[in-house]
């Protein structure tokens, strides 16, 4: 087997192909997740917003929650600016104000 018909064997192959079939995959499950935290985000919004008094915590700490975990999957894939979001969903500001927050006794 010549030099010449051991490249013409590895560019059949095409080791990068796999690579980026891959990479593919990753950016594939990086927007199916973040969409999915969007939606997390959009439901506990509308519901601490619809919330009655007595119920008006639990819904805080979901809304809470939910956007803090949207924000972190954001900023995993390269998103570091949150302003447009909190526009675009109204996200109140009881809720941004409590990110991050922990909780005793959870």
């Amino acid at each position: 087997m010549s030099l010449k018909d051991s490249l013409d064997l590895i560019r059949a192959i095409n080791p990068e192909g796999g690579y980026a079939v891959l990479e593919h995959e990753i950016a594939a499950e990086r927007a199916s997740s973040l969409g999915a935290a969007e939606k997390r985000v959009a439901q506990s919004v509308a519901a601490y917003k619809d919330a009655e008094k007595d119920q008006h915590p639990q819904a805080l700490a979901a809304a809470q929650q939910a956007v803090w975990a949207y924000f972190v999957q954001r900023e995993l894939c390269g998103f570091r600016q949150h302003n447009d979001v909190i526009a675009d969903f109204s996200i109140p500001r009881a809720v941004l104000n409590g990110l991050g927050a922990t909780r005793r006794g959870n």
